[in-house]
């Protein structure tokens, strides 16, 4: 598998916020965020090829029983399944984070944490060329998020930059109904700690008014925007 990092540290979003964890973050993405605050592992991938087998006895070191599958987009990794095959057999609670572009078909899970692309992820032609297109044709695939809806245990994330990002969330809720508005999680767009604080106010109204959960960036509070966190 081709791996970005490995690391040990605290959950810092969703419903698992705190939860000490390993990540395993491959490396490669088939979108190209605006805002991608991992692009070693999506925009300009890097890292080294490791066997499954080595991943496994790499976390083995850590008295941890909480792995996060992240990316890039983890999904795309052929080799994931067998890794989250492996991960299951040995006990591992299993987090994958994906934007819910690629068919689950059967991967082991316990968590599966969806970030759907919404508008405000498309990037600059001036600055992604033809990855524009591919990122607008690919951000949203609702029939594979009903997929992983139905058939996993489920938290859905939306990266959020204003107010005018709530029609286009609402209109993804209607489409993939029923889903449950109390997994659906705002997080501020933000990799600096004055904008995730400047931002977080009204991403916590909203939530407030609309019944949906706030997710704080808790590694960009305690870390800052940094690998390894």
């Amino acid at each position: 598998m081709f791996i970005s990092e490995i690391f040990y540290s605290l959950q810092g979003e969703g419903l698992l916020m705190g939860v000490p964890s390993v990540f395993i973050r491959t490396s490669g993405c088939n979108l190209r965020c605006r805002w991608c605050d991992t692009p070693y592992a999506s925009w300009k991938p890097e890292g080294e090829q490791q066997s499954v087998e080595a991943i496994i006895k790499e976390i083995a070191i850590y008295e941890c029983r909480h792995v996060v599958l992240t990316g890039g987009e983890p999904m795309v990794a052929p080799e994931l399944p067998a890794l989250a095959m492996l991960l299951r057999r040995e006990g591992y609670h299993i987090t994958i984070e994906t934007a819910g572009t690629v068919m689950p078909s059967g991967i082991e899970c316990d968590l599966a944490s969806l970030s759907p692309k919404l508008k405000n992820s498309i990037p600059e032609f001036s600055v992604a060329g033809i990855w524009k297109e591919k990122h607008e044709a690919t951000r949203y695939q609702p029939e594979v998020l009903r997929s992983w809806i139905r058939d996993y245990h489920v938290q859905c994330k939306f990266v959020v930059t204003s107010e005018d990002d709530l029609p286009e969330i609402e209109n993804i809720i209607l489409d993939l109904e029923p889903f449950a508005r109390d997994r659906i999680l705002l997080m501020p767009e933000a990799t600096q700690v004055e904008v995730l604080r400047q931002r977080s106010p009204l991403i916590a109204k909203l939530c407030l008014e609309r019944g949906f959960r706030f997710a704080p960036r808790l590694q960009i509070e305690l870390y800052g925007n940094k690998r390894g966190t």
